[in-house]
């Protein structure tokens, strides 16, 4: 029996009533590629071993020169004949049904070539000198790539170094993981033959990093199949309640899906629009996801209506007339063609519903999009390769692609231009894979936007932190704030998506990240980067009786008692206070006077209290500034009332050094609000510039040292 006989993840054969709702066949990446091995082949005639590989690649490139998928078949068998693999069969089924896979993707012949050798040099006696000679350099250099994955051992132990390899590899060329993904694929598929035990460690794998990258390289063809065989060993009792529910509605007699779509199919023809509209059942984990999050499934919940036009316009013409003659629902709606997604996927998403409560899912997009949403970067052909004049927009650049963000330079998008970065700065192999886990983990599914018009993608979750990490890299160290959508923000401040952020950057070299910013940092490139700055400058120690704190300010917190001051008084063994009423610091002029208790208090020579101490008799004291920087302050803040006033000033304070020890602020009256806040400062010298920023907060007309009524001490 073959390996695939025994696979419990490969689903069974499917209904007739399943069968009649494919109206168009998927890229088949079932056919395995099991061709009977008929003899030697005879130079100068194309094997008919690899029949299909040629039918699958003639559909995508009718004009490819066929001969070096001839002499790699011929030099593959040869190598390998007389190996089985484990399920019984020839080895050399095993390259012939990954190249199969990528030739019905789209892959281009230099790729498919290599794949038909990618286990040669690493199972054979044939060398990678060799190959260069008989295939050229870029062969070579593929066939070197896959062959030092597949050195790698998966074990636990082994894995951070293992997919620092890999990303490695795929960094330098993404038709390296592309036929790694499809090898997988491959074996996934005839995992069956081996112990259940090595079948779930290989599962687990697969599903923390293989699945992740294929959907990272957009290659959503592999990623759903290697999600369904994973499933079914890792889960298997709920693959199998999900795969009796995609029988059980097969065998129904009616399908609403195909009546939606026949609806749909009217209301195009009606309008004159030239589209073909398709129903594409759910993979299993698909159905299995939506049957936990919406309970019973409905006809409708198996699978989605796909509708391919010729052009982008026509996208647009086809969701008006769906919006217009049916019933939308609106909160489904989803533009990934003006926004693609991180990895080159584009199309529209929308729902319409009927009148017996089904409801379909929608999605809209080009032939040429719908090719790149299942083969993502196998799509390109070969991405390294000059594009031709019909390809380019007449300066060189490829038609379509962006000149920044994400999608400039699909042959290395750039999350794995971060990811290639970052891995190069971790400290070690366990951060390295720590981290790249939880990237992979995510789901960026967020766009936001430059104030330049470009944009960043993050996960969900990111905040201002990440943004400018994203943007910056290592210089994001010196980013002092943000804008959101206009409005200061703490950089804690979580994104969302279509967000416009404008981060605000320190222009003096003292500028530094902070620890507190690693809580709120998401993605690894932000992580890493925070931490290598505090692992290169550690702070010295604060005493344990004075914990560094933050305090946040509060409307009706109590007044503090002003802080002694470093002060020279000419009064022996006095005790120095600063005046609540003018918070004098350096270099203020001051005087002092004698209170009650033995105290001397300071005021500035301007403050209306000195005037009152001098009319009430109170004795003047010499005092003078010592050496001193820290010091207390407390200013008034007049502003036009508006949303969120008290969190951009407490930020812009926050992000000038100052710490807030109390805050007021009064009832507005006539649209104005006045606040007061006492703040300690590091440095008495910056209290210019924090009153700067805070006069630049919307908002805010005027700033100034508080002038308070006193009564006598």
């Amino acid at each position: 029996m073959s390996a695939e006989a025994t696979n419990p993840a490969t689903p069974g054969p499917m209904t007739p009533g399943a069968q009649r709702r494919r109206s168009r066949p998927r890229i088949d990446l079932r056919r395995l590629g099991r061709a009977a091995l008929l003899g030697p082949a005879v130079r100068g005639r194309l094997p008919d071993a690899i029949g299909h590989v040629v039918e699958a690649h003639r559909a995508h490139h009718p004009d490819a020169d066929l001969d070096p998928l001839r002499r790699a078949y011929v030099l593959a068998e040869s190598s390998h004949r007389g190996q089985m693999r484990k399920s019984g069969e020839p080895y050399i089924t095993h390259p012939l049904a990954v190249t199969l896979i990528l030739a019905e993707l789209g892959a281009e012949t230099t790729t498919l070539t290599a794949s038909l050798l990618h286990d040669t040099v690493e199972d054979t006696e044939v060398t990678l000198d060799q190959v260069r000679e008989e295939f050229g350099e870029e062969v070579r250099y593929l066939v070197d790539g896959v062959t030092k994955l597949e050195k790698v051992d998966y074990g636990a132990a082994a894995e951070p170094e293992t997919f620092r390899k890999m990303l490695v590899a795929t960094g330098s060329d993404v038709r390296v993981m592309s036929i790694k993904l499809a090898d997988r694929l491959h074996n996934m598929r005839t995992l069956g033959v081996m112990r259940p035990e090595k079948q779930a460690r290989i599962a687990k794998v697969t599903r923390d990093v293989l699945i992740p990258l294929a959907e990272r390289l957009g290659v959503q063809a592999l990623k759903t199949e290697l999600e369904d065989l994973v499933f079914a060993i890792l889960h298997p009792e709920e693959y199998a309640h999900t795969r009796q529910l995609i029988i059980n509605n097969a065998s129904r007699d009616d399908d609403p899906l195909e009546e939606i779509a026949e609806e749909v199919r009217v209301v195009l023809r009606e309008a004159g629009l030239q589209a073909e509209v398709l129903i594409r059942p759910r993979h299993f984990v698909s159905v299995h996801r939506v049957s936990r999050k919406r309970g019973e499934m409905r006809g409708s919940d198996f699978g989605r209506l796909l509708v391919l036009v010729n052009e982008d316009a026509d996208c647009y013409g086809v969701l008006g007339e769906l919006h217009t003659c049916l019933t939308p629902v609106v909160s489904e709606f989803k533009d990934f063609i003006a926004v693609p997604k991180f990895n080159l996927y584009q199309s529209l998403h929308t729902a319409v519903a009927r009148t017996d409560g089904q409801v379909a899912e929608v999605l809209i997009r080009t032939h040429q999009m719908h090719k790149v949403a299942e083969a993502g970067v196998i799509a390109l052909g070969n991405p390294y390769a000059p594009p031709s004049e019909e390809q380019t927009d007449g300066d060189g650049t490829r038609a379509g692609d962006a000149v920044d963000g994400e999608r400039a330079d699909p042959t290395r998008p750039g999350w794995l231009s971060r990811l290639l970065d970052w891995q190069e700065a971790a400290p070690d192999p366990d951060t390295f894979w720590s981290t790249l886990r939880e990237d992979l983990a995510q789901d960026r599914e967020i766009t936001v936007y430059r104030p330049d018009g470009g944009t960043l993608g993050l996960p969900a979750g990111a905040s201002c932190v990440d943004a400018a990490y994203a943007q910056y890299g290592e210089d994001a160290h010196a980013c002092i704030g943000a804008r959101v959508n206009g409005r200061l923000v703490r950089l804690s401040t979580v994104l969302s998506d279509g967000d416009t952020v404008q981060l605000l950057m320190g222009q003096d070299a003292a500028s530094e990240p902070s620890r507190e910013w690693l809580e709120h940092a998401h993605t690894p490139v932000a992580r890493i980067a925070i931490t290598r700055w505090l692992a290169a400058h550690p702070s010295p120690a604060a005493p344990p009786e004075a914990p560094a704190t933050t305090r946040r300010p509060s409307a009706d917190a109590p007044a503090a008692r002003p802080a002694a001051a470093d002060v020279v008084v000419d009064q022996p063994g006095a005790t120095v206070r600063l005046a609540g009423c003018c918070t004098p610091v350096p270099p203020d002029d001051i005087t002092g006077f004698a209170v009650r208790g033995g105290v001397v208090t300071v005021h500035r020579v301007e403050c209306a209290g000195v005037t009152r101490m001098k009319e009430l008799g109170r004795t003047e004291v010499g005092v003078r500034w010592g050496d001193t920087s820290e010091c207390r302050v407390t200013l008034f803040v007049e502003s036009f009332g508006r949303p969120h006033l008290l969190a951009d000033l407490t930020e812009a304070i926050a992000l000038e050094g100052g710490d807030i020890v109390s805050a007021t602020v009064e009832p507005p009256s006539q649209q104005r609000v006045r606040h007061t806040y006492t703040l300690q400062l590091p440095d008495a010298a910056h209290l210019p510039v924090l009153m700067r920023a805070m006069r630049n907060v919307p908002g805010v007309f005027d700033v100034g040292r508080a002038q308070h009524q006193t009564t006598t001490p």
